[in-house]
C-alpha cells in the first residue's frame, strides 16, 4: 500500500487526538447546539406572528 500525504496526515491526526482532549469535538457540539436552538426558536416563534389580513 502506497502512503500518500493525506494518509500520513490522517495517521498523525489520529495518533495525536488522545493528547488533545475533547476541545475540538466540544466546540463543534456547542456550535451545532446553538444553531439548532436558534433554528428551533425561530420555527416555534414564527407561528405567533400576527397576520394583518
Amino acid at each position: 500500500m502506497e502512503h500518500t500525504a493525506a494518509a500520513l496526515w490522517l495517521v498523525q491526526a489520529a495518533s495525536a487526538s488522545p493528547h488533545q482532549g475533547p476541545g475540538d469535538l466540544l466546540r463543534i457540539v456547542l456550535v451545532v447546539m446553538m444553531v439548532g436552538c436558534a433554528l428551533t426558536g425561530w420555527f416555534l416563534l414564527r407561528g405567533y406572528k400576527q397576520k394583518d389580513d
